[in-house]
């Protein structure tokens, strides 16, 4: 299997990030590491070296402040880099002032911009953030020759319709045990599906409180059961999906 969307770079694996790698790799299970800013993609990227990894660079919309230098990410391309992101848009948590919230809503904008452009010009696929924001996602991508997957998927089945139009994929996680998905799932083919996890967060039911990508076998049976096909046809859609999109693992 592979977790299209982990964060093996943060703080909650500091002390037994390599017990985790090495558990993970021991069930055959790739993960791509996914930067959320400069320093953690530059973080990502050591990891993916270090652990015979992948890495995706990019600056979330939650960490705009620091500005989307282009230049210095594209210095950190290599054979370890497969994507682009974790950008895009995120409204839940906006200025209640009007002005406020259009400059924020614009600047969010504007990076995310600066960063589809970087993936269109080095034939890279995006990792796209997308919350409250489905609209506006879509409006920025529809003009663009782009590629990527809508991670964290939690639409509706009209903006499944839109994206998938586009030719995007759809990344599942945990996050489907606690909003009912299962009409958008039902509905995705299973030859746009991602499973990711975004740990250490959206850890599934019984599953320990910091999430990891052992969890992804607990999230491709719930997905094969909404979907009413075998474990081991999800997982071989899956995954060549996954090698597809991300085709520089091959």
């Amino acid at each position: 299997m592979i977790d299209t969307h982990a964060h093996l770079n943060f703080s909650q694996f500091d002390k037994d990030r390599k017990d985790i790698i090495s558990k993970c790799l021991n069930k055959d299970i790739s993960i791509i590491n996914v930067g959320t800013d400069y320093k953690s993609s530059c973080d990502v990227i050591q990891i993916a070296k270090e652990y015979n990894l992948w890495a995706s660079i990019g600056l979330h919309p939650s960490d705009i402040e620091e500005g989307f230098d282009c230049e210095k990410y594209k210095e950190l391309i290599c054979d370890k880099v497969v994507a682009v992101g974790e950008t895009g848009l995120d409204y839940w948590r906006k200025p209640k002032a009007k002005t406020k919230r259009e400059e924020f809503k614009e600047k969010q904008k504007q990076i995310f911009i600066k960063q589809v452009d970087l993936a269109c010009e080095l034939n890279l696929p995006l990792i796209i953030h997308c919350r409250v924001a489905f609209d506006d996602v879509y409006n920025i991508l529809k003009d663009k020759n782009t590629k990527g997957v809508i991670h964290s998927f939690t639409g509706s089945v009209e903006d499944l319709k839109k994206f998938l139009s586009l030719g995007y994929f759809i990344g599942i996680n945990g996050i489907i045990f606690k909003m009912d998905l299962k009409d958008v799932i039902q509905k995705i083919p299973l030859d746009k599906i991602l499973l990711e996890t975004d740990c250490p967060f959206l850890s599934p039911p019984q599953f320990e409180e910091r999430n990891n990508p052992l969890s992804l076998e607990v999230i491709a049976k719930e997905v094969a059961s909404i979907k009413k096909c075998s474990l081991e046809e999800l997982i071989k859609a899956t995954d060549n999906n996954a090698l597809k999109l991300f085709d520089r693992i091959n």
